[in-house]
């Protein structure tokens, strides 16, 4: 069972196999006796549905902006050859022999399956059957701590749920996640760095360790650093996957605070952590982006590093005029002093900020962005670095290469290289 639960469904064979098989009823849809008028009708209408299928992602992703990014030519591609297809069963539904009408209803349903499947293999969303049906990869912590300390020949970490109380703040979070290296479970542990790290929204923690690769990447940083890696806390930012408090304290719950006094409370008090800012870092990805530059900005007494991934120019919950009202009791001062690049002015000049951004390389809006609240950031005094994910966009594809590359960095900016 565990094994197909395993499954991937971002590439190897289930994805191979599956766009073969679709593969094989449009072209069974498409080899059909029919005149030259029919036929050049058929392929209109073909055509047709494609165009209106890439126009429909236009209005939603660029006009409309329903989901605040847009979205890249491979998705736009799947929508407009699923909708073609589409178009290309159903014509097969009227006039034809029983068998082509029962081959049609058979493509519909997997024709959506593959577009599906290769929209979610561009975004890198679900990256297993598992993920796919909500199935929980990790337990509690606790329990996964209850067996003996592992030898510091095993340099894998351990990674589990948690319940971060919001005994000040009162945010109705749900459960964290927490990455234990190796280093943090034996008998006498040295002092390690800490990033609290965000996802996404919609999301929830555990994204950043099933769509993100969080545990993977930190184990190989771990197996060639003895076990040393740093101890990294997820903690909830929303309260629910559709809920946006925006990292502020506002009606929509108190997030800056659950994030920056009750979270940061919790570590200290369960594992041993570095004292002072230069060994903390703040990291996210989109709307957890915006958070980590948001709070790390506004304190620089408890963050020393900033990790943004994909972050926007300021946080958002619906259009300027619902965001103002809904976060920030309707002042408009109160909701431009919310924004990164506000933020950094106010408490410039910093003497110990570094701030690393990542973007993908395709996402044309994200990138200008990036690059405006770089320039914010070094203005202000911050020191920065950029990275940049070669072909991909606003994805979690960008999340793994980011991850990847900004270890090392927030490594060397926390401390963590000089740990014995």
């Amino acid at each position: 069972m565990n094994a197909l639960l395993d499954t991937s469904l971002v590439g190897g064979p289930f994805l191979i196999g599956l766009y073969l098989l679709t593969g094989l009823f449009v072209a069974g849809l498409l080899l059909r006796r029919q005149g030259v008028r029919a036929a050049a009708l058929t392929l209109a209408l073909v055509l047709a549905g494609a165009v209106a299928g890439w126009v429909l992602v236009w209005l939603v992703s660029d006009v409309w902006d329903l989901f605040g990014v847009s979205m890249s030519t491979p998705t736009r591609l799947w929508t407009a050859g699923l909708v073609g297809a589409l178009v290309l069963a159903v014509t097969n539904l009227f006039g034809a022999r029983p068998r082509r009408r029962v081959l049609a209803v058979v493509a519909i349903p997997l024709c959506l399956l593959t577009a599906a499947a290769g929209i979610n293999a561009e975004f890198g969303q679900f990256n297993t059957v598992r993920a796919a049906l909500g199935i929980p990869l990790y337990g509690a912590l606790t329990d996964a701590l209850a067996g003996p300390v592992p030898p510091i020949t095993d340099t894998r970490g351990t990674v589990g749920t948690v319940t971060i109380p919001a005994t000040v703040s009162g945010f109705a979070a749900r459960e964290a996640m927490v990455y234990l290296p190796a280093a943090a479970r034996t008998a006498k542990p040295p002092v390690l760095p800490v990033i609290e790290m965000l996802s996404g929204q919609p999301g929830s923690p555990s994204d950043l360790f099933t769509a993100g690769r969080l545990a993977g990447i930190l184990d190989a940083w771990a197996a060639t650093h003895h076990g040393l890696a740093p101890i990294v806390v997820v903690p909830d930012q929303l309260g629910a996957p559709d809920r946006n408090p925006m990292c502020v304290d506002s009606k929509l719950g108190n997030s800056a605070g659950y994030l920056t006094v009750d979270v940061p409370a919790w570590i200290r008090a369960h594992y041993r952590v570095a004292a002072a800012p230069g060994g903390w870092a703040i990291a996210g990805f989109s709307q957890g982006g915006t958070c980590s530059i948001q709070l790390g900005a506004d304190h620089p007494e408890l963050y020393g590093t900033v990790l943004d991934i994909s972050g926007e120019l300021a946080p958002k919950a619906g259009n300027p005029q619902q965001t103002v009202q809904a976060g920030f009791a309707g002042s408009a001062a109160a909701y431009a002093a919310a924004a990164p690049s506000a933020i950094l002015a106010a408490h410039a000049p910093y003497r110990a900020l570094h701030i690393i951004f990542a973007v993908g390389g395709d996402d044309t809006r994200y990138i200008a962005w990036t690059n405006t609240l770089r320039a914010a950031a070094e203005r202000a005094g911050a020191t920065t670095d950029l990275l940049v994910s070669p072909g991909t966009a606003h994805d979690w594809h960008t999340v793994v290469y980011a991850l990847t590359r900004a270890l090392p960095l927030l490594a060397a900016h926390t401390g963590l290289t000089v740990n014995p």
